[in-house]
């Protein structure tokens, strides 16, 4: 029998969670054969550019999604957070796996938390939507393109490139590196990026048998959430690269999101709730409160040339 193939990028945190997928699947047919296939993504490579200026995270699924349409693998582990909310035809998010942490940390060698911050300190961060809540809480600080996997921005950090970093709190619990965090960013002062926390698995539509396998692995509160996300950045127009948040959570049999889309100098924060039991049409209901606020304009602004 051949083995399920597992396509994941290389970087330590990515083989973290597929290990983590195969784990799971063997926990349920010890006798499946899984292999994983690490591949080093456009994401990866580019590392000279701020992310939001060369494509935004599906930068770091693209030759994955790719490999997968080719048949070269039979699913991708990814980061919810790095999936653009357009899907390629002929692929599909079979299974989102229980959401870790899904906060933002702050960690700094010198400073507890982000109050504690003299003003003109350096903070690094690869994300648009980090930068813009950071900066419309304190506009006096400098907030500077932070690239690479947590090991290599840790050591920028540790080597006085900068005051303070924000890093997803998942990704450093998933590392065991927790100890590095000084602190966590509230919900309220940084909500997290569309599927923050949660791991998704990649197939092709047509796959049933490996749909069979990995459907088990779903955490249905977390899909939901992660869904209802997903539809609001969709109708935003679907771009992990702009500086849009959203958070949802299920309470009293019902899903409750907010969203958020914020300027990049962090000058203008737009903000909408709602509450339903349909992801999709929460997502959106959502988005277009959003849209009706003025958020068009904000990302019509961040477009390429």
């Amino acid at each position: 029998m051949n083995p399920l193939r597992i396509g994941t990028r290389a970087s330590p945190l990515a083989l973290w969670q597929a290990e983590h997928v195969r784990g799971l699947l063997l926990a349920r047919d010890p006798f499946l054969a899984v292999e994983l296939v690490p591949m080093t993504t456009t994401g990866d490579q580019e590392l000279a550019a701020p992310l939001h200026q060369i494509g935004g995270k599906g930068l770091f699924v693209k030759e994955i999604e790719s490999a997968l349409l080719a048949h070269e693998v039979d699913l991708a582990v990814h980061s919810m957070k790095d999936v653009p909310a357009m899907q390629p035809n002929g692929l599909e998010l079979a299974a989102i796996l229980e959401r870790e942490d899904v906060r933002d940390a702050f960690i700094s060698s010198q400073y507890e938390n982000e109050i504690a911050l003299p003003k003109g300190a350096r903070i690094g961060s690869s994300s648009l939507r980090r930068r813009a809540q950071l900066l419309h809480r304190r506009p006096d600080l400098q907030v500077e393109d932070l690239r690479g996997n947590v090991a290599t921005r840790l050591a920028k950090l540790d080597s006085g490139q900068y005051d303070a970093i924000i890093l997803a709190a998942a990704g450093l619990k998933r590392l065991g590196m927790e100890e590095r965090i000084r602190s966590f960013f509230a919900v309220e002062d940084s909500l997290p990026a569309v599927g923050q926390g949660a791991i998704g698995i990649e197939i092709r539509t047509d796959d049933e048998n490996t749909r069979a396998l990995v459907l088990p692995l779903t955490h249905q509160e977390t899909s939901l959430c992660v869904r209802a996300e997903r539809a609001m950045n969709r109708k935003l127009g679907g771009d992990c690269r702009l500086p849009v948040a959203a958070l949802a959570h299920w309470e009293n049999e019902s899903l409750h999101l907010e969203g958020r889309v914020v300027s990049p100098d962090g000058k203008t924060v737009l903000r909408a709730r709602g509450s339903g039991t349909d992801p999709s049409v929460l997502g959106e209901k959502v988005a277009e409160d959003l849209l009706q606020q003025g958020a068009g304009k904000i990302i019509q602004e961040l477009q390429p040339a």
